[in-house]
C-alpha cells in the first residue's frame, strides 16, 4: 500500500505566499499603528491626570513622574467642597431624555420616508438636511430672547427641548436609511393580521431595525452630551452641564492641566461606557446596507 506524496509548491507560488504574508504582515503593523495613534491622546490624557501640577505643566512632559490622584481629588471637590454630580446629573437627564424623544419622533417619520413614503419625501429629507446648514451660533440670540420671554433659562427641560430638535434630523436621516432596508411583506403580513401602524411600528418595525436605532440613539447621545455653547449661554447654576463644568478649570488664574484632564477623563467615561456596552449594535447599525 503506498501513500500518497503531496507535490511541494513551485517556486513562483512560494514566492506569491510569502509576498501574501509579508502584505498581511504589514497591513495589521499599520492597523496597529493607526489605533495606538488614535487611542494616544486620550492614554496621554489620562496619565496627565495621574500626574501633579507642576508635572503635567512641564515641557516636555515628564513621562515617568510619580502618579498620584490629586487630580481627582480636587474635581471631586476635597479641596473646595465644589462637588460635580449635579452638572454630570444635568447632562446625563437632558441626554437620555432627549435621545428618548427623538427615537419617539424620528421612527414614525423615517416610516414614513422609507417604508410607507409620503408624496415628495426627497424634498421632506432635504428639508431635514437643509436645517444642518445653519450655524449654531445664528439662532443663539433668537433662543436665548425666546428662553428668557419664556422663563426657562437655567432649566434643563429647555436643553432637552433644544438638544431634540437639533438631532431630529440628523435621527431621521440615519433611520430612514436602516428602515429601508426592511422586508415590507413582513409589515403587510402583520397589517393582514388586525396590527395598527403604533403595533407595527413597535413589535415589527423596531425589532427589526434594533441595530440602527441603536446606533442613532449612540450618536444622538454623544452629540447631547457633548454641546457646549447652548448650555453655556442658557444655563447658570441650576441646569449647568458637564461641559460648562469642565470649563471651570480654565481661569485667570492660570490652567490647571492635571485636574482639567481628570475633570475630561470623569466627563467621557459615561460616552464610553455607553459605546462598549452598544458597541456590537453600533457596528452592525452603521454597517447596514453596505452588503447586499
Amino acid at each position: 500500500m503506498t501513500t500518497a506524496t503531496v507535490p511541494a509548491p513551485a517556486p513562483s507560488v512560494r514566492r506569491v505566499l510569502r509576498r501574501a504574508r509579508r502584505r498581511s504582515a504589514a497591513l495589521g503593523l499599520l492597523a496597529w499603528a493607526a489605533g495606538l495613534a488614535f487611542c494616544l491622546p486620550a492614554l496621554w490624557m489620562l496619565l496627565t491626570s495621574l500626574h501633579a501640577e507642576p508635572d503635567a505643566a512641564t515641557n516636555p512632559p515628564s513621562l515617568f513622574a510619580p502618579l498620584t490622584l490629586d487630580g481627582y481629588r480636587a474635581f471631586f471637590g476635597a479641596d473646595t467642597g465644589v462637588t460635580p454630580w449635579p452638572p454630570l446629573l444635568n447632562s446625563l437627564g437632558a441626554s437620555f431624555f432627549s435621545t428618548v424623544l427623538v427615537l419617539l419622533l424620528a421612527l414614525p417619520a423615517a416610516y414614513a420616508l422609507s417604508i410607507r413614503r409620503v408624496r415628495k419625501w426627497t424634498d421632506v429629507m432635504f428639508f431635514f438636511l437643509s436645517t444642518k446648514m445653519l450655524p449654531v451660533v445664528a439662532g443663539l440670540l433668537p433662543v436665548y430672547l425666546f428662553a428668557k420671554n419664556a422663563g426657562m433659562l437655567d432649566n434643563i427641560w429647555l436643553l432637552v427641548l433644544l438638544y431634540t430638535s437639533m438631532n431630529l434630523p440628523i435621527a431621521v436621516w440615519m433611520m430612514q436609511s436602516f428602515l429601508a432596508d426592511v422586508p415590507v411583506s413582513v409589515i403587510e403580513a402583520a397589517q393582514v393580521d388586525g396590527a395598527r401602524l403604533p403595533t407595527v411600528l413597535a413589535r415589527v418595525v423596531a425589532p427589526m431595525a434594533a441595530p440602527g436605532i441603536a446606533a442613532t440613539a449612540l450618536i444622538c447621545f454623544i452629540f447631547s452630551w457633548n454641546e457646549l455653547l447652548f448650555a453655556r449661554v442658557l444655563t447658570g447654576v441650576v441646569a449647568q452641564t458637564a461641559p460648562v463644568f469642565l470649563t471651570g478649570f480654565v481661569t485667570s488664574q492660570g490652567l490647571f492641566l492635571a485636574q482639567l484632564c481628570a475633570a475630561s477623563v470623569v466627563v467621557s467615561l459615561p460616552v464610553l461606557a455607553a459605546g462598549y456596552a452598544a458597541q456590537d449594535k453600533l457596528v452592525q447599525g452603521l454597517s447596514l446596507g453596505a452588503v447586499k
